[in-house]
């Protein structure tokens, strides 16, 4: 190797974090409030527990109104002028907002598509139906198609007695959606779970 390539090493420059919203975006970063005596302004702007204004008090007085009704004095907006402080039930506050941090993770249904053919063998459909009890179980629905090709579309009715027997085996964990209905050169059928 020839020495033009190298080079002495030398530490990196330190990196450089750019924060867009300055410090008002920090004090929102923050996940603990302030609650009680952590409170370290005074005057505060209090809310009450039914969320009428109390106006402008001091914090010993605010706190003492909290504790009268066996509340907290929680700090809501720390970065205005003066603070605004608002009187709570902070662990059902809390509970309330992680309810719906969870409430967003919801499953979302999706739809699952089986293929078959109407001269499938017993062993491939059970292996078929099979994986739609497990698609059901976790709260997708499912497609199946019999799908006919040359000859095969001169019966159809071979196809709706693949359909039955399917009804039959999956009736104690689905629900049928959408009866069996031709669409082109195949008949489709919708199973949602129960």
């Amino acid at each position: 190797m020839s020495s033009q390539f190298l080079t002495p090493c030398s530490e990196p420059p330190a990196p450089r974090f750019f924060n867009p919203l300055g410090d008002r975006a920090i004090a929102l970063d923050r996940k603990s409030q302030r609650i009680n005596e952590q409170i370290r302004y005074t005057p505060i702007r209090v809310i009450g527990a039914e969320g009428d204004q109390l106006g402008v008090l001091e914090t010993v007085d605010a706190l003492q109104r909290a504790k009268e009704l066996g509340l907290d004095l929680v700090e809501v907006a720390p970065q205005e002028k003066p603070p605004v402080c608002r009187i709570m039930d902070f662990g059902k506050f809390k509970y309330q907002q992680k309810k719906r941090q969870h409430k967003g993770h919801t499953h979302h249904s999706k739809n699952k598509e089986l293929r078959v053919r109407p001269k499938i063998g017993d062993h491939d459909l059970m292996t078929k139906v099979n994986r739609a009890k497990e698609f059901l179980a976790e709260k997708d629905k499912v497609i199946f198609s019999v799908i006919f090709r040359g000859r095969e579309n001169a019966h159809t009715e071979e196809g709706y007695k693949l359909v039955q027997r399917l009804q039959k085996e999956l009736e104690p964990v689905a629900k049928l959606e959408q009866s069996p209905q031709m669409q082109g050169r195949r008949i489709v059928v919708i199973f949602a779970p129960k």
